[in-house]
């Protein structure tokens, strides 16, 4: 998510705003600390205008891989 939103020049603020949430939920999200529902996930692909499914193309760090 924070890939997408720099690549758009968005700060977290104007994501929030655009996505219709709270700036520190943005923040929260692209730490990992908490995750986004379907219908968040659905605001903020929306918000950053692409399809749900490039929120979740990520790759992850081989210390969090599932054995």
């Amino acid at each position: 998510m924070r890939a997408l939103r720099e690549s758009q020049g968005l700060s977290q603020e104007a994501l929030a705003w655009k996505a219709d949430s709270e700036l520190s939920q943005i923040s929260r999200m692209e730490r990992g600390i908490i995750n986004a529902g379907l219908s968040q996930v659905f605001k903020i692909a929306q918000a950053l205008e692409v399809h749900p499914k490039e929120l979740f193309d990520f790759e992850l760090p081989k210390e969090d891989l599932p054995l």
